[in-house]
Protein backbone atom coordinates (compact mmCIF):
# COMPACT_ATOMS: atom_id res chain seq x y z
CA UNK A 1 0.00 0.00 0.00
CA UNK A 2 0.99 3.76 -0.74
CA UNK A 3 2.73 4.90 2.44
CA UNK A 4 0.49 8.29 0.86
CA UNK A 5 -3.11 6.81 0.73
CA UNK A 6 -2.32 5.19 4.18
CA UNK A 7 -1.65 8.53 5.52
CA UNK A 8 -4.42 9.94 3.77
CA UNK A 9 -6.74 7.28 5.74
CA UNK A 10 -5.50 7.98 8.68
CA UNK A 11 -5.56 11.59 8.89
CA UNK A 12 -9.12 11.85 7.37
CA UNK A 13 -9.94 9.48 10.43
CA UNK A 14 -9.12 11.57 12.60
CA UNK A 15 -10.89 14.27 11.07
CA UNK A 16 -13.83 12.25 11.65
CA UNK A 17 -13.08 10.91 15.30
CA UNK A 18 -12.62 14.79 16.08
CA UNK A 19 -16.25 15.72 14.73
CA UNK A 20 -17.76 12.39 16.26
CA UNK A 21 -15.91 13.81 19.72
CA UNK A 22 -17.08 17.24 19.28
CA UNK A 23 -21.02 16.31 18.50
CA UNK A 24 -20.40 13.63 21.52
CA UNK A 25 -19.07 16.65 24.23
CA UNK A 26 -21.79 19.62 22.83
CA UNK A 27 -24.55 16.54 23.64
CA UNK A 28 -22.96 15.29 26.81
CA UNK A 29 -22.57 19.21 27.77
CA UNK A 30 -26.31 20.24 26.85
CA UNK A 31 -27.25 16.85 29.07
CA UNK A 32 -24.93 18.14 31.89
CA UNK A 33 -26.87 21.69 31.48
CA UNK A 34 -30.65 20.55 31.23
CA UNK A 35 -30.35 17.66 34.49
CA UNK A 36 -28.90 20.33 36.25
CA UNK A 37 -31.68 23.04 35.13
CA UNK A 38 -34.54 20.44 35.66
CA UNK A 39 -32.86 19.53 39.02
CA UNK A 40 -32.91 23.36 40.40
CA UNK A 41 -36.19 24.08 39.29
CA UNK A 42 -37.78 20.91 40.81
CA UNK A 43 -36.03 21.42 44.29
CA UNK A 44 -36.32 25.19 44.25
CA UNK A 45 -40.24 24.67 43.94
CA UNK A 46 -40.59 22.52 47.04
CA UNK A 47 -39.04 25.42 49.35
CA UNK A 48 -37.41 23.55 50.83
CA UNK A 49 -34.76 25.12 53.49
CA UNK A 50 -31.62 24.23 55.76
CA UNK A 51 -32.41 24.85 59.49
CA UNK A 52 -30.30 28.43 60.11
CA UNK A 53 -27.17 28.38 61.20
CA UNK A 54 -26.81 27.43 65.59
CA UNK A 55 -30.20 26.33 65.79
CA UNK A 56 -31.28 23.32 67.82
CA UNK A 57 -32.21 21.38 65.03
CA UNK A 58 -28.34 20.88 63.31
CA UNK A 59 -26.91 20.55 66.64
CA UNK A 60 -26.90 17.26 67.22
CA UNK A 61 -23.75 15.40 66.37
CA UNK A 62 -24.80 13.39 63.61
CA UNK A 63 -26.31 16.13 61.62
CA UNK A 64 -23.73 19.31 62.58
CA UNK A 65 -21.00 18.24 60.67
CA UNK A 66 -23.17 17.44 57.43
CA UNK A 67 -25.60 20.36 56.97
CA UNK A 68 -23.74 23.62 58.85
CA UNK A 69 -22.50 24.82 55.40
CA UNK A 70 -25.43 24.47 54.04
CA UNK A 71 -27.67 26.35 56.68
CA UNK A 72 -30.23 28.64 56.07
CA UNK A 73 -30.06 28.04 52.54
CA UNK A 74 -32.65 26.87 50.28
CA UNK A 75 -32.29 23.31 49.08
CA UNK A 76 -31.50 23.33 45.44
CA UNK A 77 -29.03 21.29 43.99
CA UNK A 78 -27.77 17.41 44.08
CA UNK A 79 -25.40 18.03 47.02
CA UNK A 80 -27.79 19.77 49.05
CA UNK A 81 -30.43 16.65 48.35
CA UNK A 82 -28.16 14.20 49.52
CA UNK A 83 -27.12 15.61 52.79
CA UNK A 84 -30.62 16.76 53.62
CA UNK A 85 -32.22 13.09 52.80
CA UNK A 86 -28.90 11.03 54.55
CA UNK A 87 -28.07 13.56 57.13
CA UNK A 88 -31.20 14.90 58.68
CA UNK A 89 -34.46 13.23 57.63
CA UNK A 90 -33.04 10.10 58.25
CA UNK A 91 -31.48 11.09 60.93
CA UNK A 92 -35.16 11.83 62.77
CA UNK A 93 -36.59 8.74 61.04
CA UNK A 94 -34.34 6.74 63.54
CA UNK A 95 -35.45 8.92 66.11
CA UNK A 96 -39.21 8.04 65.53
CA UNK A 97 -38.63 4.58 64.78
CA UNK A 98 -35.53 3.37 66.69
CA UNK A 99 -34.07 2.39 63.82
CA UNK A 100 -36.60 0.15 62.61
CA UNK A 101 -37.44 0.45 58.86
CA UNK A 102 -40.69 1.43 57.45
CA UNK A 103 -41.60 -2.41 56.46
CA UNK A 104 -40.67 -2.67 60.08
CA UNK A 105 -43.28 -0.72 61.49
CA UNK A 106 -45.48 -1.69 59.30
CA UNK A 107 -45.76 -5.22 59.90
CA UNK A 108 -45.81 -4.24 63.80
CA UNK A 109 -48.91 -1.97 62.71
CA UNK A 110 -50.74 -4.77 60.90
CA UNK A 111 -50.28 -7.25 63.95
CA UNK A 112 -51.78 -4.81 66.01
CA UNK A 113 -54.52 -2.68 64.36
CA UNK A 114 -55.84 -1.14 67.79
CA UNK A 115 -52.18 0.68 68.69
CA UNK A 116 -52.67 4.08 67.32
CA UNK A 117 -49.03 5.51 68.15
CA UNK A 118 -47.63 2.71 66.07
CA UNK A 119 -49.80 3.62 63.07
CA UNK A 120 -48.91 7.56 63.82
CA UNK A 121 -45.46 6.12 63.32
CA UNK A 122 -45.70 4.09 60.47
CA UNK A 123 -47.35 7.46 58.47
CA UNK A 124 -43.96 9.57 59.77
CA UNK A 125 -41.85 7.03 58.77
CA UNK A 126 -43.83 6.50 55.24
CA UNK A 127 -43.76 10.03 54.67
CA UNK A 128 -40.12 10.49 55.51
CA UNK A 129 -38.74 7.76 53.86
CA UNK A 130 -41.07 8.94 50.02
CA UNK A 131 -39.00 12.18 50.77
CA UNK A 132 -36.18 11.07 51.24
CA UNK A 133 -35.97 8.68 48.22
CA UNK A 134 -37.54 11.49 46.29
CA UNK A 135 -33.80 13.95 46.92
CA UNK A 136 -31.97 11.00 46.89
CA UNK A 137 -33.28 10.22 42.86
CA UNK A 138 -33.12 13.96 42.61
CA UNK A 139 -28.98 13.56 43.91
CA UNK A 140 -28.61 10.78 41.50
CA UNK A 141 -29.82 12.78 38.30
CA UNK A 142 -27.53 15.51 39.66
CA UNK A 143 -24.82 13.33 39.94
CA UNK A 144 -25.37 11.91 36.33
CA UNK A 145 -25.02 15.91 35.46
CA UNK A 146 -21.81 15.76 36.85
CA UNK A 147 -20.85 13.04 35.45
CA UNK A 148 -22.12 13.83 31.89
CA UNK A 149 -19.99 17.31 32.12
CA UNK A 150 -16.74 15.34 32.76
CA UNK A 151 -17.56 13.64 29.62
CA UNK A 152 -18.18 16.36 28.14
CA UNK A 153 -15.03 18.02 28.76
CA UNK A 154 -12.97 14.67 28.06
CA UNK A 155 -14.41 14.36 24.55
CA UNK A 156 -13.87 17.70 23.43
CA UNK A 157 -10.07 17.50 25.12
CA UNK A 158 -10.16 14.11 22.59
CA UNK A 159 -11.53 16.22 19.94
CA UNK A 160 -8.88 19.09 20.27
CA UNK A 161 -6.07 15.95 20.06
CA UNK A 162 -6.99 14.29 17.36
CA UNK A 163 -7.65 17.30 15.50
CA UNK A 164 -4.03 18.39 16.42
CA UNK A 165 -2.73 14.94 14.94
CA UNK A 166 -4.78 15.47 12.11
CA UNK A 167 -3.08 18.71 11.47
CA UNK A 168 0.04 17.33 11.84
CA UNK A 169 -0.89 14.12 9.65
CA UNK A 170 -2.04 16.51 6.79
CA UNK A 171 1.35 18.21 7.14
CA UNK A 172 2.81 14.97 6.97
CA UNK A 173 1.10 13.94 3.85
CA UNK A 174 2.56 16.47 1.22
CA UNK A 175 5.98 15.88 2.38
CA UNK A 176 5.60 11.89 1.68
CA UNK A 177 7.18 10.69 -1.59
CA UNK A 178 3.95 9.69 -3.97
CA UNK A 179 6.33 6.47 -4.69
CA UNK A 180 7.09 5.75 -0.84
CA UNK A 181 5.35 1.91 0.58
CA UNK A 182 4.23 0.56 3.44
CA UNK A 183 3.67 -2.78 4.90
CA UNK A 184 5.39 -3.92 1.59
CA UNK A 185 6.58 -7.64 3.98
CA UNK A 186 2.99 -8.33 4.17
CA UNK A 187 2.45 -9.56 0.66
CA UNK A 188 5.57 -10.58 -0.44
CA UNK A 189 6.42 -14.64 -0.05
CA UNK A 190 9.52 -15.63 1.88
CA UNK A 191 12.26 -17.95 0.85
CA UNK A 192 9.92 -20.56 2.36
CA UNK A 193 7.47 -20.27 0.44
CA UNK A 194 9.35 -19.88 -3.12
CA UNK A 195 8.70 -22.96 -5.32
CA UNK A 196 12.10 -24.97 -6.56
Amino acid sequence: MRRKTLDALLTTGGVALSAVLLIAGALLMWGHSFIGNEVHSQLAAQKIFFPVAGSKAISDPQIKPYLTKYAGQQLVNGAQARAYADHFIAVHIGEIAGGQTYAQLSAKSLANPSDATLAGQVQTVFRGETLRGLLLNAYAFWKIGQIAFIAGIVAFAGAALFLVLSVLGFLHLRRVSPEAEVLTTLGAKTPAMVEP
